[in-house]
């Protein structure tokens, strides 16, 4: 009976081993079916016809949509079953299949590259405090810029609409550009700069079409500012012309004035623009509604000279002799540009007599050679007579 039981139990085991092994063989199965059915989809998708990408323009009411095909042809489509109808808004970009008769997938937002590279993501290390001699310039940004942007709740108690754009215009020089980077360093809304030479393309359609992407993208990541230096480049005066160029300024500059005073808001969007030129500025561009307020940026005065020599020596070794009033009076005449450039050869002259402490005879002999390198001979007697004391 023993050996009987005993063969009984080893039977059993063995069974139990088997069915082990068969569930283990299953298992193995069911995973090698997934893997094979996961590559035979890659293959199918690097076999298949690539997808066509259109834009939503519209949603009917039978549940099919009209949408406009990359390649340019409009479009009426049906939707897959495995598209939510609800997620469908004219705008949206969207995947056709192989015949484009049905959209199969909504496609997520992508961001022009160009236009991307355009948003500041490293502020400026500037603030107000690094400009000097423009505080009624600075008030006035404040007004326009930081204060609709922070505190909106004026503006609707008020019933009054903010302004939406300001231009900066002046001297080349005197702080424009640096106004601009002030207010990117000072305030917590995306800052996003483009040079308006950029906005001159090669292809018909391409320069406003990047207006509109960045107009685009300053509303998704609004509160925002839009700076466009040197705008006389795309928005000089339209007069009848034939060449192809200056039609494609003129379209772009259309784009512009569009987006500034359309009907999509601006809303908590501010444009900030800088000239040389705003003799040559387009009348429609300087419009109440589109560039509501124009700065003038002027060379600096007496204090302002001083002010920025302030700004400029903050950081230099100096002797004590050095006496920014009367560099202030030598520089008559002279923007920020200039005295920055002052006070570096200034420096390069303290190097060259091998001393480690700027003296006043450094500052007068950079304004001497500065003047005469830019060709500026009234101011040089005065300069020699202070050099000679």
């Amino acid at each position: 009976m023993s050996f009987i039981s005993s063969r009984r139990s080893s039977d059993v085991d063995y069974i139990r081993s088997l069915e082990e092994r068969v569930r283990q063989l299953e298992a193995e199965v069911e995973f090698l079916r997934r893997e094979l059915n996961y590559y035979r989809s890659e293959i199918d998708k690097l076999m298949s016809t690539p997808l066509i990408e259109a834009v939503v323009l519209e949603v009917l009411e039978d549940g099919r949509a009209v949408v406009r095909s990359s390649t340019g042809p409009v479009f009426v489509v049906n939707v897959s079953n495995f598209i939510e109808v609800s997620k469908l808004k004219p705008g949206v970009h969207v995947a056709l299949n192989q015949r484009g008769s049905t959209i199969v997938e909504i496609l997520p937002i992508v961001e022009d590259v160009f236009v991307r590279a355009m948003e500041v993501q490293e502020r400026p290390q500037v603030t107000f405090k690094d400009v000097g001699g423009l505080h009624e310039q600075i008030r006035e940004l404040r007004e326009v810029v930081e204060l609709p942007l922070k505190r909106p709740d004026l503006f609707s108690k008020l019933g009054i609409e903010p302004p939406k754009g300001i231009l900066l215009y002046g001297p080349p020089g005197c702080g424009k550009t640096l106004l601009a980077k002030a207010v990117a360093g000072e305030s917590s809304a995306t800052f996003i700069r483009l040079a308006a030479s950029e906005l001159a393309q090669k292809f018909v359609g391409e320069g406003a079409r990047v207006v509109r992407e960045v107009f685009k993208l300053a509303r998704r990541k609004a509160p925002s500012i839009v700076f466009i230096d040197e705008i006389d480049a795309i928005a000089a005066k339209r007069v009848d012309v034939g060449t192809s160029g200056e039609r494609e300024i003129h379209r772009t500059l259309s784009q512009l004035l569009v987006e500034l005073d359309g009907f999509d808001p601006l809303d908590k969007v501010k444009v900030i623009a800088a000239t040389n030129r705003i003799d040559v500025l387009d009348p429609a561009i300087l419009r109440p509604g589109r560039f509501d307020r124009l700065i003038h940026v002027p060379p600096p005065d007496l204090k302002g000279r001083h002010e920025i020599f302030k700004i400029h020596t903050s950081r230099m070794a100096l002797s004590a002799d050095v006496d920014l009033w009367e560099l202030a009076k030598a520089t008559e005449g002279l923007c920020g540009a200039d005295i920055k450039a002052i006070c570096t050869e200034a420096g390069y002259s303290a190097l060259r007599r091998g001393v480690e402490v700027v003296e006043m005879r450094d500052f007068l002999e950079a304004i001497r050679r500065y003047l005469s390198s830019r060709g500026t001979s009234r101011q040089e007697p005065e300069v020699h007579r202070r050099t000679s004391i």
